[in-house]
């Protein structure tokens, strides 16, 4: 649930800056369903933006029993759990089905077996009351959150960071991206959790409730990154593209070198966890900190960017990591673009996001289909128009920018 202060806030925003026609807009209502991973949400926003009612349900605790996300529990708790979340959003917002104007939700890209669950869910809502259907792509719905807050026009540079995804793309339109780089391997999420499986953090009495990003993120405030200085990924490829599995690859080997000094075996927690942990962190955000900082360069150099306040919004269920926040807001402080992040509750899935981008879809008239429209899910989906080889094909080489934090 969102805080009542954000809700208002919202409320206010939308009133006084998107909605020049109140009256008219407020009588389309968008349903949203989000399914893609391990967090089955639900929510009814008016055309506004105003969040009429929503509801959330987390799986979290499940997984961290299991060590990590298992795609047929994840399935089967989007299963049990769907259709009374749905149900509760409709009720909180006081709205029956026959008043929505239309549903949105999530088919791509995500797991398989959850997509699969809100798709199959939303295609008998959508015919059983005849209302339009608009598919989501999940990672334009993270990109577009912040616009829910505050006025960020078309074209911006975001940088979208999740346990599932990394890319860097300019926003040129509600439907219209360029995709400058994306990871090569894994998500600097799901790096920092394994990481922290790696490192037993769950049996941490700090850590026995967080996520493993979480816990990383909490005992690397008192940790020393300078103990372990691990190399930041690809120095030697001018791109805009990541990789965090060679990251991972040094974190393992310096555990087990630890695990092998202090006569333990593995599963118990080291002495150095918050050191490991704080190197680990600044790493990753050195990393993505590097390709934004390139991206940024490619697009003022190519005029992607509006010269006046340009713009780089930082979305995702990774953005809410204070340290990576702050690292960021480094590189676009020294190169005159803006940062801009919505508050941790938008940063992680949602079915805000998922009904907000069904509105900003509607507003525009794009994506809306009929209900009797077959649409298939797809796990696997890239994000707008590919420039990887065009920003490869630059080089550009960046000037040196020293990353200092303090904790």
């Amino acid at each position: 649930m969102f805080p009542t202060k954000v809700k208002r806030l919202l409320q206010l925003r939308h009133t006084l800056w998107l909605c020049p026609s109140f009256k008219a807009a407020c009588s389309r209502l968008v349903l949203g369903i989000e399914t893609s991973c391990d967090d089955t949400g639900a929510a009814v926003m008016d055309e506004t933006g105003k969040i009429l009612g929503e509801s959330l349900h987390s799986q979290k605790e499940v997984h961290l029993r299991t060590g990590g996300i298992i795609p047929t529990v994840a399935q089967q708790l989007h299963r049990e759990n769907l259709e009374r979340v749905v149900q509760e959003a409709l009720e909180r917002s006081v709205v029956a089905p026959s008043q929505l104007f239309a549903v949105a939700t999530t088919v791509k890209p995500g797991l398989g077996l959850s997509l699969g669950i809100g798709l199959d869910f939303s295609r008998r809502f959508v015919r059983r009351h005849n209302k339009p259907f608009i598919p989501i792509h999940h990672m334009e719905a993270h990109a577009l959150t912040v616009r829910m807050l505050q006025p960020v026009p078309f074209p911006f540079l975001v940088l979208l960071v999740s346990g599932g995804h990394s890319l860097l793309a300019v926003a040129r339109g509600v439907d219209d991206f360029l995709l400058l780089g994306h990871s090569m391997d894994e998500a600097p999420g799901d790096t920092m959790d394994k990481v922290a499986r790696r490192l037993s953090l769950i049996k941490h009495p700090q850590c026995s409730t967080l996520s493993g990003g979480q816990a990383i993120e909490l005992l690397a405030k008192d940790g020393d990154r300078a103990r372990f200085p691990f190399r930041t990924p690809m120095g030697q490829t001018y791109d805009c593209c990541f990789s965090f599995a060679g990251l991972r690859n040094q974190v393992n080997m310096a555990i087990m070198k630890k695990e092998a000094e202090e006569g333990v075996e593995q599963g118990t927690l080291l002495s150095c966890v918050q050191d490991i942990a704080a190197a680990t962190q600044h790493t990753v955000a050195s990393h993505l900190a590097k390709r934004t900082h390139r991206a940024i360069v490619f697009c003022k150099e190519n005029g992607l960017l509006p010269s006046s306040n340009p713009t780089l919004v930082l979305s995702g269920g990774v953005a809410s990591n204070q340290y990576i926040r702050k690292t960021l807001s480094i590189i676009t402080e020294t190169t005159g673009l803006h940062l801009v992040c919505p508050p941790a509750e938008f940063c992680t899935d949602n079915g805000v996001m998922i009904a907000w981008n069904g509105v900003e879809r509607l507003r525009e008239g794009k994506g809306i289909l009929p209900p009797n429209v077959d649409v298939s899910y797809e796990p696997k989906a890239p994000l707008g128009v590919d420039m990887i080889a065009e920003v490869r094909a630059a080089a550009i080489r960046l000037p040196s920018i020293r990353i200092k934090i303090p904790n």
